[in-house]
């Protein structure tokens, strides 16, 4: 049997829990992979211990001085891995000659553009950042069609329905006997809770998902919802899809990842542990198949499956996304931008839970005449929805000081 030619691999947002789970699966195949880059934000002492375990070529951080301050710690340890840092570094190590595959696991804007470099290179991209498809959708989908690119989805959810589907899906779903695509959400921390409690709910709480481990942002963005509306932006991309063709299901077990179902009647779904090194698994060895390190569904122990109906009056972001979709052009990067600037502030101490969705709808409710035809016009929305989400906040806290709360 001949041996898988090796893959070299850049991961992008290294130190996060996605970056993470993905040098777990690589660590358990040597003889397939090999890590070339790994890039993070801020997280330098994270990085080098990672680079100690891995030996990448390159390392990338966002700022010049940690950037250095990593240098100075691989030289000491004897590592040879060059350092780099910013915006460019990130697209380099995405689009670099030696590399086959990228994790695209940078959250929120800031990952669009390596991503974007990733797919104009022809790269096979494992795709869990969310903003790339979200922001530029047609953008990215052309990239990857003139480049010929290998896209692959990593989220839990369109990583399912990616399974679910025929192998050639593309050129509308009712094409090839799809009449809709089912994705779930476990309804997050606050699905049992009341209107009142999920405008008061704070940080922590919000934080404290009840079967996943993530980042700050993304636990917020699922216990708002907006995660989900974010999801069905990125498949109405992913698998060529109108958003009345995507019904989101809450599945509070989060062990049915997603569904399809068929005109015959027929509904595929797929299921597994909540952990993300199967999808990781998939992506890095499609169309094989490799062992993840996570164990098998014991269906015995989940005992049962439920299923019920988002409620987008306790959860409006959901509508708010599917709404920004409809509508098409720039409104899902100014939904995306407004929504990153609301929960920095929540996260912060300086907004409400409650009020994460009432600045998202005010800015994408703003006349505003944005394109969405290059990257430099979907950046341009992108500013403008973020000042304008700044302005918004301005207001509510001018608001709460001169009424005392």
């Amino acid at each position: 049997m001949t041996s898988p030619a090796l893959q070299r691999v850049t991961v992008l947002g290294s130190t996060g829990s996605i970056g993470k789970s993905t040098l777990d699966v690589i660590a358990r195949h040597p003889e397939r992979y090999r890590v070339f880059a790994l890039a993070a934000h801020t997280s330098k002492e994270a990085l080098f211990e990672q680079c100690q375990a891995h030996h990448p070529e390159v390392a990338v951080l966002a700022g010049a001085d940690d950037a250095a301050w990593l240098a100075r710690a691989l030289e000491d340890a004897g590592l040879s891995t060059q350092v780099s840092f910013g915006a460019e570094a990130l697209c380099a190590v995405a689009r670099d000659e030696r590399v086959d595959t990228v994790m695209a696991a940078i959250v929120g804007a800031a990952g669009l553009m390596p991503a974007l470099a990733a797919a104009e290179a022809g790269k096979r991209i494992l795709l869990a950042n969310k903003e790339a498809l979200v922001m530029s959708g047609a953008l990215f989908m052309d990239a990857v069609a003139r480049s010929n690119a290998t896209l692959l989805p990593i989220d839990s959810e369109h990583n399912a329905i990616y399974q679910c589907l025929p192998a050639e899906h593309r050129g509308g779903l009712a094409r090839h006997g799809v009449r809709k695509l089912l994705l779930t959400a476990s309804g997050g921390p606050f699905r049992q809770w009341s209107a009142a409690d999920i405008d008061a709910a704070t940080p922590e709480q919000a934080c404290a998902h009840p079967n996943w481990s993530m980042g700050r942002k993304i636990s917020v963005d699922s216990a708002t919802l907006m995660n989900k509306g974010l999801e069905l932006i990125e498949a109405c991309w992913l698998f060529d899809a109108h958003p009345d063709h995507i019904q989101v299901v809450v599945h509070p077990q989060s062990v049915v990842h997603s569904m399809a179902a068929f005109d015959d009647g027929s509904v595929i779904a797929q299921l597994g542990n909540p952990d993300m090194r199967t999808p990781i698994a998939y992506g890095l060895a499609w169309p094989e198949r490799i062992d993840s390190g996570v164990e098998t569904l014991d269906l015995f122990q989940i005992a049962r499956l439920d299923f019920e109906a988002p409620d987008e009056v306790r959860f409006p972001c959901l509508r708010l996304a599917r709404e920004a979709m409809q509508q098409g052009g720039a409104a899902p990067a100014i939904l995306n931008a407004a929504n990153e600037v609301a929960v920095e502030a929540f996260l912060s101490g300086q907004l409400r839970f409650g009020g994460i969705a009432e600045v998202v709808a005010g800015v994408v409710q703003a006349p505003h005449a944005h394109r969405a035809d290059s990257v430099e016009a979907i950046l341009a929305a992108d500013q403008w929805a973020r000042e304008q989400a700044s302005l918004l906040l301005e207001t509510a806290r001018s608001s709460e000081n001169q009424t005392g709360g």
